[in-house]
């Protein structure tokens, strides 16, 4: 049936004179591609003076004209679409037709070499980002304990034994644990960039907010909200860095992200140390709010999502302002999540795999003590070093010692992932328990190295104070070589679901690194700096066996999993 004018009286309804103004052939059209302009020109040709007319008498009737002529739609009556139980449009207008098949719509990258791809930035694109979310965790891991420099001035201050002071470290450590949980998922339904730049501005209220407070309460608080939204990074910034780098690059950038992890608590005592010998602990958290508000700028300016579904987003509303085409859209559009999904299916997701994936929870609680032990030496070391050795000043420049050893593993492990590139072109895939090589060596290293410091500093009036130090690059060592590589296994073994895995694994190690210092100081002073270094040692070396089960166990476990990848 060709297409005719509508005869009927104006009696009739604006929407039956919509639809009977242009009735179109039964027969299927195809209105996409190569099509559209010949059809377009043969409507044109056959109902130019009909098509005048109704644009002149009826504008519903040009809508729905337009509609099919540029062949984004086909009419309700075509595909039997009922409306009866439907609400209505509004002011009289006629039901839309439907849109065809929106698969022809969804919008993906351009092949393997779209500059859009994060794969495909430039090395100093990269870079760039690379280093400003390196700042932004090195940022946020030095407020965790440069606090701690400040404990004596605050318990002289506010009258509190040092246990309640140093909840300031513990609450912030804390907020670590819970945040990620959040941040991951979110970051995988909203992007990474909207997560990053959010956390990095709440991070620096809080900062200034601490150093600003009246009494003990407001200091805890914002102590413990500044950790909870700013610790975004620990679980985003390995899931990004999975975004833009290959198995080729991918070791190397986290080897950045373990350093600024490691880097941070660590040489925050020794900036502390002279702040608050030449001014007042406030201007710790001044410091930190100062360096944090650099972080955000950098971050709000210069970083890219990452995230390729909301990269396609993002091009695909691009697409839609410039073609006027409300149809084009991305897979990722199409996920409609209630606040009980997103409870469900993604907060909660962490929390879930920690404790069903066998595979995580090991790792988990290895990486999770390493962790642990890094904050319970900000207590040991100044019982060794000020207490023992009598350092009234500059007792935390051993730290420093520390830095070097992770210094050294970070570039041992940056030679050993050439290795492993080698066995992933061998095996025509990832090998996720080739990741855990270097832990072999690093885990034997780190027993000896607590050991030695702990031994040794038992007896500050017979061995030198350089033995102890020197121990202290050891422990840097095994506490890189153990963290690291326990971060690139998590992140190749559950690729798709990075960001969960790394969260789950940052609730965990937070929790301990919580928890760790609230015992520190009664368990050296009450065991002795020599038994107490016996019993972390043990521990330690008790945990030896665990890359080499993984290596041996892990492929299978792998293939059961229902996240984890098993190709």
């Amino acid at each position: 049936m060709q297409p005719t004018t509508s005869t009927e009286s104006s009696s009739l309804s604006q929407k039956e004179r919509a639809n009977d103004s242009i009735s179109i052939s039964s027969e299927p059209q195809d209105f996409r591609g190569d099509n559209l302009e010949a059809q377009h020109a043969d409507l044109m040709l056959q109902k130019t003076a009909t098509i005048s007319s109704a644009i002149e008498s009826n504008v519903s009737a040009t809508r729905q004209l337009s509609r099919i002529a540029t062949g984004t739609i086909n009419v309700p009556e075509r595909i039997g679409v009922d409306y009866s139980n439907t609400l209505p449009m509004g002011g009289d207008r006629p039901y839309p037709p439907s849109l065809p098949d929106k698969d022809a719509f969804e919008v993906t990258f351009d092949g393997p070499d779209d500059p859009l791809h994060p794969f495909n930035w430039t090395l100093t694109k990269k870079t760039i980002i690379c280093l400003i979310l390196c700042l932004d965790c090195i940022c946020i891991s030095m407020a965790s304990s440069i606090f701690a420099s400040g404990v004596t001035q605050i318990c002289e201050i506010y009258h509190v034994i040092q246990v309640v002071a140093i909840l300031g470290v513990t609450l912030y450590v804390f907020g670590f644990a819970a945040s990620p949980i959040i941040y991951a998922p979110l970051s995988e339904i909203y992007g990474r960039r909207g997560v990053l730049v959010l956390s990095s501005l709440g991070f620096c209220i809080f900062q200034f907010a601490v150093a600003t407070a009246e009494n003990l309460q407001t200091i805890m608080i914002c102590r413990f909200f500044g950790g909870l939204i700013g610790a975004a990074p620990m679980a985003v910034v390995p899931a990004a860095f999975a975004d833009m780098f290959d198995t080729n690059m991918r070791g190397k950038a986290v080897c950045l992200f373990s350093l600024g992890v490691f880097v941070g608590p660590i040489i925050s005592p020794v900036m502390g140390s002279y702040i608050v010998q030449h001014t007042t602990w406030r201007w710790l958290e001044y410091v930190v709010g100062c360096l944090a508000a650099l972080v955000f700028v950098l971050v709000a300016l210069f970083f890219e999502e990452t995230h390729h579904p909301s990269i396609l987003v993002g091009k695909a509303k691009q697409m839609r302002q410039d073609t006027n085409n409300w149809g084009i859209h991305a897979a990722h559009e199409n996920a409609e999540l209630s606040i009980r999904d997103i409870v469900q299916n993604t907060i909660t997701r962490p929390l879930i795999m920690l404790f069903t994936e066998p595979v995580l929870l090991i790792v988990s609680i290895y990486n999770s003590f390493v962790y642990g032990i890094l904050y319970l030496l900000l207590e040991a070391y100044p019982i060794v070093f000020v207490e023992g050795y009598g350092y009234t000043k500059n007792g935390e420049l051993p730290y420093i010692a520390l830095i070097i050893g992770m210094i050294f593993c970070a570039m041992f492990i940056w030679y050993m992932d050439s290795s492993y590139l080698k066995k992933v072109n061998k095996a025509g895939g990832l090998v996720p328990e080739a990741r855990l090589e270097p832990m072999i060596l690093a885990g034997i290293v780190f027993p000896i190295g607590i050991l030695w410091f702990c031994w040794t500093g038992n007896y500050p009036e017979k061995i030198h104070w350089i033995c102890p130090t020197i121990a202290g690059a050891f422990i840097g060592f095994g506490l890189m070589g153990i963290f690291l590589p326990c971060l690139n296994y998590i992140i190749e073994s559950y690729l798709l679901v990075a960001a969960s895995a790394v969260a789950a694994n940052t609730f965990m190690r937070s929790s301990f690194g919580a928890t760790f210092p609230l015992f520190a100081g009664y368990m050296f002073e009450g065991m002795g700096t020599g038994w107490a270094g016996l019993l972390l040692g043990l521990f330690a070396a008790a945990m030896i066996p665990v890359p080499l089960l993984l290596l041996k166990f892990g492929p299978g476990i792998r293939k059961r999993s229902k996240w984890a990848y098993s190709g």
